[in-house]
Formats: C-alpha cells, structure tokens, sequence
C-alpha cells in the first residue's frame, strides 16, 4: 500500500475553536489525518466541507460539552479565550471549559488530548533567560493562570485516570514575525501542524509540556525533556529578521513589556 492510499491514522478528531485564527488554519490541515473530523466554537462554522461535522457548543456548558466527546479518537483543544483581559470571561471559557472538556474525555474513554496552552505560562521570564517546562511557572496575567490551570488538570487527568496530553505552549503562530519578539516566539504554520501531528502519533506522551516554536536562532525556551515527541520544526524566523528589526528599530528597555517574554501581556490590567 503506497502512502498516498494509506487510511488515515484516526476515525474522528475533534478539534474545539475551530472558528479561531489557528482554528481555521488547523481545519484544512488535519483532514489529511483523519476520517472525519468534529468542528466545534461558539462562533460561527460556516458550512460543513466533505470529511466534516459540525458541533457548536459552549465549553462552560457540561450537558453540551459531553456529547461532543462520543465516538472521538483524540482531540485538539484550542477552544476558549485566547487573549488577556478581565478574569471571570476567562474563568467560564478556559478553566471551567477545560474541565468540562476532561470530563467528557474520561467519561467517553478518549485518551489522547493536544492542549493549547501558551507561552504565557511563563511570561514573567525575562527575555534574557532560557526556560524549560520543569521550572516554575510565572503566569503574565489572567490568560496565563487559565493555561497554568489547563496544564495542571492534564497532569491530574493522566495521574488520575491516565488521559495522556501534550500541552503545547504556543508562541505567536502567524504568517510571519511581526516584530522582534517574535523572532523568538514565532511557530509557522507548517511546524504548527508537524507539531500537532507529532503530539496525536508519539506512541507515548503520558503528560508532556513542550513549547510550540519554530526553529528560530534566537530563542528563550529548551525544548530537550519534549525530544519523545517526535517534532522537529523546518521553518526559522530568520528570513524575516531585517524586516522585523526595520519595523522597530530601537527598544525601550525601561518597560517592562520588552523585557519580559510575555510582551504586552505582562502590563495589561488591571480591569476595574
């Protein structure tokens, strides 16, 4: 059997915020890796393309949420907020969501889970560090307690009923390097999705915390102790280091956003 006939390696993967920037991206990409693959966001789907089946569904909402889960081989888990802002929107949406979504897991017998958590885990980092997952987290605001919070229930699901997950602490996944940040955060499309695939095949993962980056010449994050996972990135940040420098020619050393890796997050707030 050639691999251009080869079946896919799932029957049905769920992939929750579907509707989102990276949603989109990874829709038209994971087709190729499954039978059929579940949609699923709050926000609007559109129609259903061949190979597809449409589930909205609010996270925060459990008796919506179970159902989601039957019948389903593994799950990408983007769904949720993806940016800082007031706390008790990101409580319903990533922390309560998460569970909710775990539940279902364990209830439905699925065992392979890919969260999306962030790099603003560890945000509070300074940019002249090097991090890897083992060291303590220094969430940068609301957003990054959520994904602190996600990290630790995946660890509680694969200790308590052996649900493995890959938490993937991704950096800043667009076209390309907005500005100098970025050259070190940047994951590309290409490796988001090598990264994802890599995360849903390793034979074993049990709960593994690897940050999503291309392969960038200058990076704050040691991706050693994720070696199991398979993933080697094929894009750099490189080729778009003079433009990105262009666009900001001089930086402020005195705010704490260029200092820390979190960027902007780490200032944002409070929310009174």
């Amino acid at each position: 059997m050639t691999a251009a006939s080869a079946s896919p390696p799932f029957k049905r993967l769920l992939l929750t915020g579907a509707a989102g920037g990276l949603g989109r991206e990874l829709r038209r990409r994971m087709k190729a890796h499954c039978a059929v693959l579940r949609l699923s966001d709050i926000a609007d789907l559109g129609p259903a393309q061949p190979g597809e089946e449409l589930m909205p569904a609010p996270l925060q909402d459990a008796a919506q949420v179970l159902p989601l889960l039957a019948g389903v081989d593994a799950v990408v888990h983007l769904g949720g907020i993806s940016v800082e802002g007031p706390f008790e929107p990101i409580v319903q949406a990533n922390i309560v969501g998460s569970y909710n979504l775990y539940e279902a897991a364990r209830r439905h017998g699925v065992k392979r889970i890919v969260f999306a958590s962030s790099n603003h885990v560890t945000g509070f980092y300074r940019q002249d560090e090097v991090v890897d997952p083992s060291m303590p987290m220094r969430p940068d605001g609301h957003y990054g307690l959520s994904k602190a919070f996600g990290e630790n229930l995946a660890q509680f699901y694969f200790d308590r009923y052996g649900i493995e997950t890959v938490s993937v602490r991704i950096g800043s996944s667009f076209p390309e390097p907005a500005d100098r940040r970025m050259l070190a955060t940047w994951l590309s499309y290409d490796d988001l999705e090598r990264l994802v695939v890599a995360s849903l095949t390793a034979p074993v993962v049990g709960h593994t915390v690897i940050y999503g980056m291309s392969d960038n010449a200058t990076t704050w994050w040691d991706n050693t102790r994720a070696r199991h996972i398979g993933y080697r990135p094929q894009d750099s940040s490189e080729p778009f280091r003079a433009a990105a420098m262009a666009r900001q020619p001089t930086l402020d050393l005195d705010n704490p956003a260029t200092l820390c890796q979190g960027g902007g997050f780490v200032t944002k707030g409070p929310y009174e």
